[in-house]
């Protein structure tokens, strides 16, 4: 039986005030936090993610934090399948699923569902693809990908691998490019819940303030010695999903640069803040296409906008 209790979606850029929010709407005791971040899955990313604390997440509790190790993948059906479980437990103790982030992608796949005419990953496929990288480069990958999949090579770049690897496997699996399976894709809405979006999107120049800020604490705090933590810890590299986080994946190539071409600390710390700019930029383009979304603009100052989602729930 459906619920008839919404599920509310916080959305916002990163450092846009998403988990102060939550927490205020958790303290009126209606709520229970969904992580909706593809970093804050992974155990011992802590600085770089802007991880709650364990005393925050005592206080606090958020599902779907700390699940999995920084050498394992989390895929987007994957957090569908926990999202839903979730929600339906949460809804059974008659309280209401709070989902907050910024990882565009599992709001999509939660709201419209996921592509059900790709084919699963294919090891053997990856591995033939990765080989010939190895042995021809990566420029060479890219230009059979424009051959076989015009619109996908205008839209990815030679240093997107993942994305080139997942395109061709499914061009050598189906024969079609990958563009088009997703065009011929028709959107399925969720309807076994009732969604309500809110999202904070801030000024950017306010934002790039934030950011700045929050990245400064960061290297303050200790977030390169978590990254040579992690380097140590696991078998991690450029090509593991959770170092292509932003600023994780800048510290790791600092620290794994060859002796040619090499860069400073500064401009490594440069390249991290860009990066999140670019991933903010991201989510702005992503909440502006998204249908019935209440946007709040100045939650830093506790607008009106803030008050009015405290007030729907209390």
């Amino acid at each position: 039986m459906q619920s008839t209790l919404p599920v509310v979606n916080l959305m916002g850029p990163t450092a846009s005030g998403k988990t102060a929010l939550a927490c205020a709407l958790y303290d009126t005791g209606q709520f229970e936090i969904i992580s909706v971040d593809s970093a804050l899955v992974y155990r011992d990313m802590d600085i770089g993610t802007a991880k709650p604390s364990k005393a925050e997440q005592g206080q606090y509790p958020h599902h779907l934090i700390d699940i999995i190790d920084p050498t394992q993948v989390y895929s987007a059906a994957e957090f569908v399948e926990d999202a839903e479980r979730l929600i339906d437990q949460i809804h059974a103790k008659g309280k209401i699923p709070l989902l907050v982030g910024g990882t565009m992608l599992y709001f999509k796949s939660l709201l419209e569902g996921l592509a059900d005419n790709l084919p699963s990953a294919d090891a053997s496929v990856r591995a033939e693809i990765e080989a010939e990288a190895a042995q021809h480069g990566w420029a060479h990958v890219f230009e059979e990908l424009q051959l076989v999949d015009p619109i996908a090579g205008d839209k990815f770049k030679v240093s997107d691998r993942q994305r080139i690897i997942r395109a061709l496997e499914v061009y050598r699996l189906t024969g079609q490019p990958i563009t088009q399976l997703q065009a011929e894709q028709v959107k399925r809405e969720n309807y076994k819940y009732h969604f309500e979006n809110y999202a904070l999107v801030p000024d950017r120049a306010e934002l790039h303030q934030r950011i700045a800020l929050r990245l400064d604490q960061m290297w303050e705090i200790g977030f390169f010695n978590e990254v040579k933590a992690l380097i140590e810890k696991y078998d991690v590299n450029a090509e593991t999903p959770s170092m292509r986080s932003v600023g994780y994946r800048q510290a790791l190539e600092y620290l794994q640069q060859s002796d040619t071409n090499l860069i400073s600390f500064e401009e490594m710390q440069l390249k991290a803040l860009y990066a999140t700019r670019q991933l903010a930029k991201r989510q702005y383009t992503w909440l502006k296409s998204l249908q019935n979304l209440h946007s709040f603009h100045n939650y830093y100052t506790l607008s009106q906008g803030h008050e009015d989602l405290l007030k729907r729930f209390t």
